[in-house]
C-alpha cells in the first residue's frame, strides 16, 4: 500500500486512495454467497488493517474520523447483507446498532489512537540524531503565519492520552 504525499498537512487524499484500493479489490468477495460469514469477517479485518496501514503519523480531523467509521460500516453492511423487517416484511439495510449487535469489531479510531501512542513511545526512545526524532521534536524558526496555528501531530497524541 503506497503513501500519498502532499505539501499540505492533509491526509484526505491518502485515506481516499486506501479506501479505493481496499474496497474495489474485495467488493465482490464480501457480497458473494459462496463464502461463509467467518471468512468474510477475516477479509474485513484484513481490509480494515490495510486501510489504516501507516496511520501512526496521521492527523485525523473529525471529518476524517467519520469517513473511517463510514468505511468500516459499509464493509460490514456488505458482509451481513440486508435484513427483512419483521413488521412490514420489506428488506432494508442494517442500521449501525444492528451492525454493532452482529459483530463487535474494534473501533477503527481507537486502533489508530493506540498505534499512534505506541509510535510516540517508540520515537521518544530514539537517539537524538535520528531523522524521525528530529522531525517530531524540532522547533521551527522564523515567523508563524497569520491565523490559527495548524493542528500538529503532538496535539493528537495529547488528546489521545487525555481520552485514555
Amino acid at each position: 500500500m503506497g503513501t500519498t504525499l502532499t505539501n499540505q498537512k492533509s491526509i484526505q487524499e491518502e485515506i481516499t486512495s486506501k479506501f479505493k484500493s481496499g474496497n474495489h479489490s474485495v467488493q465482490n468477495l464480501l457480497s458473494s454467497s459462496l463464502l461463509s460469514k467467518n471468512i468474510k469477517i477475516k477479509i474485513h479485518r484484513t481490509v480494515i488493517l490495510s486501510a489504516v496501514y501507516e496511520c501512526e503519523t496521521w492527523l485525523l480531523t473529525l471529518r476524517e474520523e467519520r469517513r473511517l467509521r463510514v468505511f468500516k460500516n459499509r464493509v460490514l453492511r456488505r458482509i451481513f447483507g440486508p435484513k427483512r423487517d419483521k413488521v412490514t416484511g420489506e428488506w432494508r439495510q442494517l442500521h449501525n446498532e444492528d451492525l454493532n449487535d452482529l459483530y463487535t469489531s474494534p473501533n477503527i479510531i481507537q486502533v489508530i489512537r493506540s498505534r499512534r501512542m505506541r509510535w510516540d513511545g517508540y520515537v521518544a526512545c530514539m537517539w537524538e540524531n535520528r531523522g524521525v526524532y528530529r522531525v517530531l521534536v524540532r522547533k521551527p524558526e522564523g515567523k508563524r503565519p497569520l491565523g490559527r496555528p495548524r493542528h500538529i501531530w503532538e496535539d493528537n497524541i495529547k488528546m489521545d492520552l487525555q481520552e485514555v
